[in-house]
């Protein structure tokens, strides 16, 4: 009995010895818990806000919004919208530079070779020689109001011009009406009267009245074709000065496909021709004959059909603006010269003793687009093949019955009438 009673104490020992020990284990793991609890609030378990701009909004009814809060939200959207039209504006501007940068590339490098330090010549067929002069720095000062109807009417500083008076309406109508169907947007009549100018408006024709000038106004009035044509000269070098390129045109053209598709631009001077073929119009070596002479009895002479000054493109240049000038001056002291033989004698007379030419580019229009009405009614016409072209313009330069055959002109070739060049004669009757 006695050593089963001990076997009992000690047991009852070993348990309570085990009892103390999860005791003390609580004690301490509580203590812990406490002692963490306290130095870290946020413990194991952290939860992270919600950054304010993923919250969900709150809604705003509209009808809760004060005058004052919807003024304010009209003045900030005026506000954006002038903000967007100056950007637009901008970029504008900044597609025009970089357009005329990428066009004058090439242009800026001749120019940096001929112009710049002394240098030596390339190989054989590698020397090339400056053919486009560089523009002249644009002066607003020499007529702030053209220079505002410019920015606002041309695209990429190119535009049509074209002179017009009361005598030359029925025209000038049908003028502008094609220049519209083909969609040319930069174009601007230069109006000679008060009449033209209200003309223009109601046509919602750009329009341009120059500033009262005595004698010019007497001449653009009442002037016929040819009085008219010499003023262009003397009006075309503000367009030149303000920086602007010019597609000088008459009023007697038919327009079927715009014309600024298909320059060149290299030179300071690019125009139509009043040939009729690939010798007349671009020249030809013409052999006179002198029997007398014996041996030397033939002469050879370099020969081209003169530039039409009723359609031609002009730089803004030193050489172009002197062209001008000259041409100008010379009509103004003799008022029995032709204007265009005058053009064509400045643009190509060289220099020699008492005289000085005139050291200005040019280049010769394609002659079966940029089309004179002398190779449209001698040679096209007739020509199966040769009807099936389109030209750019269509000038009615060499006969009288002009608004006739202009009609003629739109009638074949934008309304289709095979038949509505036949029953005019080639040349005038």
């Amino acid at each position: 009995m006695a050593g089963r009673r001990d076997a009992l104490l000690t047991r009852e020992k070993g348990q309570s010895t085990i009892g103390s020990r999860i005791a003390i284990a609580v004690v301490i793991g509580v203590l812990l818990g406490c002692v963490f609890a306290f130095l870290s609030p946020n413990a194991f378990f952290t939860t992270t806000p919600i950054p304010p701009h993923i919250r969900k909004p709150k809604m705003i009814s509209s009808a809760c919004e004060s005058p004052e809060q919807v003024n304010a939200l009209k003045v900030d959207i005026l506000s954006a919208k002038e903000k967007n039209s100056e950007l637009k504006r901008q970029v504008k501007n900044l597609m025009e530079k970089v357009r005329l940068a990428e066009q004058g590339k090439g242009h800026a490098q001749e120019q940096f070779v001929v112009l710049g330090e002394n240098h030596k010549a390339g190989p054989f067929g590698t020397v090339k020689a400056l053919r486009t002069n560089p523009p002249v720095v644009p002066d607003e000062s020499v007529n702030p109001r053209l220079a505002k109807i410019l920015e606002e009417v041309s695209i990429y500083k190119e535009l049509v011009v074209v002179l017009a008076n009361s005598n030359v309406k029925e025209m000038l109508e049908l003028w502008f009406t094609n220049i519209k169907k083909v969609g040319i947007l930069n174009y601007l009549v230069v109006a000679l009267d008060d009449n033209i100018k209200e003309f223009c408006k109601l046509n919602d024709v750009p329009v341009y009245r120059r500033d009262p000038d005595q004698g010019v106004d007497a001449v653009g009035r009442s002037g016929g074709n040819h009085a008219v044509s010499g003023l262009k000269f003397r009006i075309l070098r503000e367009f030149l000065q303000l920086g602007y390129s010019v597609l000088l045109s008459d009023v007697d053209i038919v327009y079927l496909q715009n014309p600024f598709d298909y320059l060149y631009r290299d030179s300071d001077v690019e125009s139509m021709s009043d040939g009729h073929n690939n010798m007349t119009a671009y020249g030809y070596n013409d052999v006179f004959d002198e029997p007398s002479m014996g041996w030397a009895r033939y002469a050879h002479t370099m020969r081209i059909w003169v530039y039409n000054s009723g359609f031609f493109y002009i730089r803004p240049t030193l050489p172009s603006i002197e062209l001008l000038d000259r041409v100008a001056d010379r009509l103004s002291k003799d008022s029995k010269s032709w204007d265009q033989a005058v053009f064509n004698e400045e643009l190509f007379f060289p220099s020699h003793p008492s005289y000085d030419g005139l050291h200005a580019s040019k280049r010769t229009m394609d002659m079966y687009l940029f089309m004179n009405s002398k190779v449209l009614f001698k040679t096209v016409r007739k020509d199966a093949k040769l009807k099936k072209l389109k030209p750019v313009i269509v000038h009615v330069n060499y006969h009288p019955d002009k608004f006739a055959r202009m009609k003629a002109i739109v009638d074949f070739y934008v309304n289709g009438k095979q038949d509505a060049l036949d029953r005019f004669p080639d040349g005038s009757d």
